[in-house]
């Protein structure tokens, strides 16, 4: 059957909001822990919870956990640092987690299930994350983050017990570790007697500048020994874990990129000094060169890498802003690359030789993988809708000079449905998209989101502007002093450069963005005149009010990317979008979720006022309880239909399944 005709943009499409919240899960914090293999599930039908899952060796999977005092189903999330993360830790049968409704820790013994959830923190205004269970002292170490005082909150390491005894009074818990604005990732050497973790403090974020410590532990579980294993100007830490024979291993960008280090020393000798370990440390390389072994930790409980034997490391990297899976020797850093034909996007764990991903591939959604016998299957896909091959768009690496003769890069994808074919001579829309973060990356992995579009007729750019990570710190550092500018830049001649490539409509280009992306596209109305539509989605308009107003992980961050920590200094104004809302022409849609505690919804309402005043096209959608990102699934169904409503109004056009958006003066 020959494809029917119509215009670029009006294809239908399988593809819905409902279709796929109705289907659709989303997959983090992958571990095993012997034969078994757990990971949490965000549930979008069942407002957003995230679920436990465990699936055992005889290949079962099943949620894990009981109801909390009988009423409700736990909700295994965390919000440390405003982004959550590692809410979970297992070790032989016990489990810990913190419940995202109540902020409690509890612990859950998988031997004796008959025995329920046993509490292990009080009802306070304190947030637990990052656990690391202490099977020997009965205790889980986790990182902090106290509400309770006046100001903002502080971040510190503590040592909770296992036996309940502090689920009332607080004081069995003691702090580890304190004095600086924030640690993380507490990890347990093979023997007990010590415990490395990272710390840094304001204005870096801990990419920018960390600390990695280790310290021997006394029997109670304190930090008695203590001593700095790297501490330096302008270099990060990632990730410490212990080898199975009891070294450590970290990652680092001193060299520029993120490579991957062995610290050996650690071992105990008969009859010498219980502290002669801190004076005969050694670290070396692994595997020097360009490629990024880890990434930034906007979340808790990162793990690229893990035991594979005694003598391997089973990692993942990024080489142009694609993720790679191998195993590295820890004696000389050979790497070998395994081709399993998935990108691994998330967790890399292993037990006993035993490989489990979070991974996708141009063809398939996200889905966790495991590795056996050379040969990769899935175990957990993300989604249970089947998306025919021949409707999916891959990507296509593009790469363009900037304006300032620098190069930038992204991905794109053209439309893609078997179904239809546009007229003759007629061009499609163009949505190009500016990642949040900024501190993150676009990666070319199947997204139904994107394919969404693509299957609608229109061509999608992922652009990786300079800011992006997986391309040294050079690249990522480019974007310091520089945000609101070269972002803009990149993303205003990626565009370009598909219009002259005769790719694209230029007459129906629209820029879109989330969070950091949502400044990028607001700055780019304001200050370029290659888009004819924007898309804000919990985007930063007032820098000033930024600042003041967002929560402590990220209060300093904008220091960095503006280059002055003075806010009378003119980049502050210079660079809010609210401040230039005269030159924002182009129609504008913001989508806001009203309890966002990272940008606030003043952000966009004030710009969505301003915009009114002077009778420029805009529209607002607010999302009722929802934070920094949608979780429910009539949010994203919502979201969807509102934005493809929205290009169909300002461009004009009918889209089968858009909501109705009321923009003003159109």
């Amino acid at each position: 059957m020959s494809p029917s005709v119509k215009s670029y943009g009006q294809w239908e499409s399988p593809i819905t909001g409902e279709s796929f919240t109705a289907r659709f899960v989303t997959l983090s914090q992958v571990r095993i822990d012997g034969a078994d293999t757990y990971w949490v599930e965000g549930h979008p039908t069942d407002n957003g919870r995230n679920v436990l899952l465990r699936r055992n060796g005889m290949g079962q999977t099943m949620e894990l956990l009981p109801m909390i005092d009988g009423v409700r189903l736990p909700d295994v999330r965390t919000r440390v640092h405003g982004y959550g993360g590692r809410a979970y830790a297992v070790h032989e049968n016990i489990l810990v987690f913190s419940d995202g409704f109540d902020d409690r820790v509890y612990l859950f013994d998988m031997s004796a299930p008959t025995v329920g959830l046993t509490a292990l923190t009080p009802m306070e205004k304190k947030r637990y994350g990052d656990f690391e269970i202490d099977e020997v002292r009965s205790l889980v170490y986790a990182v902090c983050e106290d509400h309770t005082g006046q100001g903002e909150p502080v971040n510190t390491m503590v040592a909770i017990p296992l036996d309940g005894s502090a689920a009332r009074d607080p004081k069995p818990i003691r702090t580890v570790f304190s004095g600086t604005d924030f640690c993380s990732a507490p990890t347990l050497s093979p023997d007990g007697s010590k415990l490395a973790w990272l710390s840094w403090n304001h204005p870096h974020m801990p990419w920018t500048q960390s600390v990695l410590h280790v310290g021997a532990l006394t029997f109670e579980g304190d930090i008695d020994t203590h001593v700095t294993l790297v501490d330096r100007e302008g270099v990060c830490v990632y990730e410490p874990r212990w080898t199975l024979r009891g070294d450590l291993i970290h990652v680092d960008d001193s060299s520029g990129w993120a490579n991957l280090y062995r610290t050996e020393g650690f071992e105990w000798h008969e009859d010498e000094d219980a502290h002669a370990w801190t004076d005969r440390l050694r670290t070396r390389v692994l595997h020097p060169g360009q490629r990024a072994f880890s990434h930034p930790h906007w979340e808790l409980g990162l793990h690229s890498y893990d035991n594979l034997d005694h003598e391997h490391l089973i990692c993942s990297w990024s080489q142009d802003h694609t993720w790679h899976v191998g195993s590295v020797r820890l004696d000389n850093g050979l790497l070998e690359e395994w081709e399993t034909g998935w990108w691994p996007i998330g967790n890399v764990a292993s037990d006993e030789g035993r490989v489990v991903f979070l991974a996708d591939s141009p063809t398939h959604a996200p889905a966790i993988v495991e590795i056996t016998d050379s040969h990769a299957h899935v175990l957990r896909p993300s989604s249970e809708a089947e998306i025919a091959e021949e409707m999916i768009s891959t990507a296509q690496t593009v790469r363009w000079t900037t304006s300032d003769g620098n190069e930038a890069d992204g991905f794109y994808y053209a439309p893609v449905n078997p179904d239809f074919t546009a007229p003759d001579g007629e061009l499609p829309p163009l949505i190009v998209s500016a990642h949040g973060g900024p501190t993150s990356s676009a990666r070319p992995g199947l997204s139904i989101a994107r394919q969404f579009w693509t299957t609608r007729g229109f061509a999608f750019l992922d652009v990786n502007y300079r800011g992006s990570t997986g391309s040294g710190r050079e690249y990522r550092e480019a974007l310091n002093g520089q945000w609101g500018v070269i972002d803009v830049m990149d993303c205003a001649d990626g565009a370009r450069y598909l219009i002259d490539q005769g790719l694209v409509d230029p007459a129906r280009v629209a820029i879109r963005g989330h969070s950091a992306g949502g400044f990028t596209a607001l700055s780019a109305l304001a200050t370029t005149d290659v888009f004819t539509a924007g898309t804000s989605s919990s985007g930063v308009s007032d820098l000033h009010r930024m600042a003041q107003e967002t929560h402590r992980f990220e209060s300093h961050y904008f220091y960095t990317l503006l280059g002055s920590d003075n806010l009378d200094d003119p980049v502050w104004t210079e660079r809010s979008p609210i401040c230039h809302v005269q030159d924002i022409h182009a129609p504008l849609l913001l989508l806001q979720g009203t309890e966002d505690t990272i940008v606030l919804p003043s952000q966009s309402r004030s710009i969505y006022d301003a915009l009114r005043e002077l009778d420029r096209p805009v529209a607002l959608v607010e999302f009722d309880g929802e934070g920094h990102s949608l979780r429910t699934a009539a949010s994203i169904a919502k979201a969807w239909a509102s934005e493809l409503g929205f290009y169909a109004t300002v461009w004009g056009f009918h889209a089968d399944g858009a909501a109705e958006i009321s923009v003003t003066t159109l």
